[in-house]
């Protein structure tokens, strides 16, 4: 579903528990409950279909995005659970084998403990995991609070979707196909806390509505703008080719029918499926003040997130949520 549509749905099912820091009324990464003055848990759940043959990366890239909403809010993970839908009439268990030791590779890596799990027959394969962190709760990022000013920074490329559909349709070498697994299955853990070192205003990940649709969520109160530059999108050139060729997701072109009057085009490319495509495992997007966002991005390079980059501003509303220029 695009963003929003789950909205009208959920409004009953809201509450007014003050230990409920963020919560359904809401279009935040993770749900967040205080337990006292020094600790929140932040909880998520995510599950996705295979993105890649290969069932070991398939395990790390699904464990990798969802791993990833606990560190769009700041918080350190702690437990993870897999939740596994397994087509047996199709796979040999040694597959499942493979994708639970993926998953768990990427739980090791960042610090949390897997401690258990729950497996359904299911006619497609679905994997991913209910994962639990901690943190403050002062020093929770929200998505929905850029401050005027701040400059934003993407820690992935783009193109996915686009990619991953390639990768599917048997479009891509053998060499580019690593490349994509390997950026799919980059945690954003280490981006994380490369940022803590910096003020964050506001924090989100890019993944399913694309870039255009969680940076709609950013400035959805109303009260900014995020202004991108067109030419400074990390937009991997083997996306590009296959967009050309017709080979996108659903999913993006759902994202642009249903965003498309939220946005205001300036670039000479006008209306890029690319900007609203469909990602999975995608970037950190930080908005941070623009005297920092320099070492912030030097930070993150040093991390190992070589596509990092700085990619517009907030700005004052000026009559569209989204300014491509």
């Amino acid at each position: 579903m695009a963003p929003g549509e789950l909205s009208h749905l959920l409004a009953d099912f809201q509450s007014d528990d003050p230990r409920i820091l963020v919560g359904i009324g809401s279009s935040d990464d993770a749900a967040v409950v205080r337990l006292d003055d020094e600790r929140a848990m932040v909880q998520t759940l995510d599950l996705i279909t295979p993105v890649v043959d290969d069932p070991y990366r398939y395990g790390q890239i699904a464990a990798a995005n969802s791993l990833s909403d606990l560190f769009a809010m700041n918080a350190d993970p702690a437990t993870a659970l897999n939740i596994v839908g397994f087509d047996a009439c199709n796979h040999p268990p040694e597959v499942l084998a493979e994708i639970l030791a993926g998953g768990e590779s990427k739980v090791r890596e960042c610090g949390a403990l897997l401690v258990g799990g729950h497996t359904i027959e299911a006619p497609e394969m679905t994997y991913g995991l209910s994962a639990t962190g901690w943190a403050h709760p002062e020093r929770i990022w929200r998505n929905d609070t850029p401050r005027i000013g701040d400059l934003l920074i993407l820690g992935k490329p783009l193109g996915m979707g686009v990619l991953t559909t390639a990768i599917k349709a048997d479009m891509l070498p053998d060499a580019t196909v690593d490349k994509v697994a390997g950026i799919l299955a980059q945690l954003n853990y280490r981006a994380m806390l490369a940022l803590r070192s910096f003020d964050v205003s506001a924090c989100t990940d890019v993944t399913g509505f694309g870039l255009a649709g969680h940076a709609a969520e950013m400035a959805g109160r109303g009260e900014v703008s995020l202004a991108f530059d067109y030419g400074a999108l990390p937009i991997l050139e083997e996306a590009k080719e296959m967009a050309a060729m017709g080979l996108i997701p659903g999913g993006s072109h759902n994202n642009r029918a249903y965003l498309r009057e939220k946005v205001r085009w300036e670039a000479e490319d006008n209306d890029d499926i690319l900007f609203y495509d469909a990602q999975t495992s995608g970037g950190l997007l930080a908005a941070v003040r623009p005297e920092q966002a320099e070492e912030a991005l030097k930070r993150l390079h040093t991390e190992g997130y070589e596509y990092a980059a700085v990619i517009g501003e907030v700005t004052g509303y000026s009559g569209a949520m989204l300014i491509v220029r």
